[in-house]
């Protein structure tokens, strides 16, 4: 099957099938001999995993160790059942994050009037108005820390 026909078999775009080929992630397509990409049915299956790993959160480099895990068929279930628990502490940290980020924009919500003042609480606090050390409206960004694309709690 093309690639087009492997997208739709697995649920991976066509253009995610190419990167986790560039990556490494699964192996060369077959190809025709006028250059077209080929796969068969474990290819299809292979990308299912991937997909259904990205839905469960895990990072490429850990859908790599699933991957030979998977592979593997003298593993141990231990193994795959740890990469599941530090999975999980991972998926418990963003929940925190996220239900923090809640907390504070729905205080900064109430806040605001909401009417036809310019004051507003809610940009003011992304302007850094209520960090002592902000100053200017176009400071530099305070440094970010924590799980890669979440930022820190203040």
């Amino acid at each position: 099957m093309n690639i087009g026909d492997a997208s739709k078999a697995s649920g991976v775009s066509a253009k995610m099938i190419r990167y986790y080929e560039e990556t490494g992630l699964i192996p060369a397509a077959g190809r025709t001999t006028s250059g077209y990409r080929t796969y068969g049915d474990t290819d299809v299956q292979i990308l299912r995993f991937i997909r259904r790993s990205r839905d469960l959160g895990f990072s490429v480099e850990k859908i790599t160790e699933l991957l030979a895990l998977w592979r593997d068929r003298s593993r141990q279930s231990a193994d795959v059942k740890e990469l599941a628990h530090e999975q999980i502490a991972g998926l418990e940290i963003r929940i925190a994050e996220m239900q923090a980020m809640v907390q504070t924009l729905s205080k900064l919500a109430e806040a605001c009037c909401g009417d036809h003042r310019p004051e507003c609480p809610i940009l003011e606090d992304l302007g850094g108005a209520s960090d002592p050390g902000a100053g200017a409206p176009f400071a530099a960004p305070r440094p970010r820390a924590g799980l890669k694309g979440h930022l820190p709690r203040a």
